[in-house]
């Protein structure tokens, strides 16, 4: 039976991804992971009905997002470009962006401490094809791009096979996912003890789609389930 949502609900789309362990479909073919998990509690305490849309390539998202077909993106960094077309909730989980290379190459890439020696070594970088990474990246990708060290890709699973496949010397990404996905698909590599970038993320929300209202309602739900401890302990078990 079809039950109808209160009339003082909102609707939130979002679309999957492949990205574990914040997003994927278990044994069942059901939506699950750290992300999902996160913003089905938020959702429920903001009386919000959380739509999950079919995947689609990145930059389509990102367009569909600004059209306000889409109305929420997780795991956003609040920078100011974007505030042209989204709003931003408060802080719902921490990210942690780094570089990851094959153990062989590990000791010869430990004194890499940030993006100058990966330009100037003329080194192959895989990387996410949209998305925000830090202000050191930001600084280098127009480098990396001219020269032609750079290679993208469009979720993790393609980018750890590119790797796996010699693609490049280095790939970068989230820290957790990109280990959990090599783990899964066997394919050798470490990170460099230097941290990229690391930040707390938000939900992102289209202005073209959504309120102030909106945002508000969700911002009270986070800081209530903080209080409970229940987005902490979603959290504790994926860590």
């Amino acid at each position: 039976m079809l039950m109808l949502a209160p009339a003082s609900a909102c609707e939130l789309r979002h679309v999957y991804e492949d990205w574990p362990p914040y997003l994927y479909r278990d044994k069942t073919d059901a939506v699950t992971g750290l992300d999902a998990e996160l913003m089905a509690a938020i959702a429920r305490q903001a009386n919000c009905k959380l739509v999950t849309l079919p995947n689609v390539p990145s930059l389509r998202r990102d367009l569909l997002f600004r059209e306000g077909k889409v109305d929420l993106i997780p795991a956003a960094s609040d920078i100011a470009e974007r505030h042209a077309f989204a709003r931003f909730s408060i802080a719902y989980r921490n990210e942690t962006i780094r570089l990851f290379t094959t153990p062989a190459k590990l000791a010869g890439y430990r004194g890499t401490l940030g993006f100058g020696p990966i330009v100037q070594g003329k080194l192959a970088l895989l990387a996410p094809a949209t998305g925000w990474y830090g202000p050191a990246y930001a600084q280098v990708l127009d480098d990396l791009r001219g020269k032609g060290q750079l290679r993208t890709f469009g979720n993790i699973e393609q980018g750890v096979r590119m790797f796996g496949a010699g693609r490049a010397d280095l790939i970068l990404g989230d820290g957790p996912g990109i280990s959990y996905v090599a783990a899964k698909l066997a394919v050798k590599l470490q990170p460099l003890p230097y941290v990229v970038h690391s930040a707390p993320v938000h939900l992102m929300l289209s202005k073209a789609s959504t309120s102030e209202a909106d945002v508000r309602r969700i911002n009270a739900a986070i800081i209530e389930l903080e209080k409970r401890g229940t987005l902490a302990a979603i959290r504790a078990r994926y860590e």
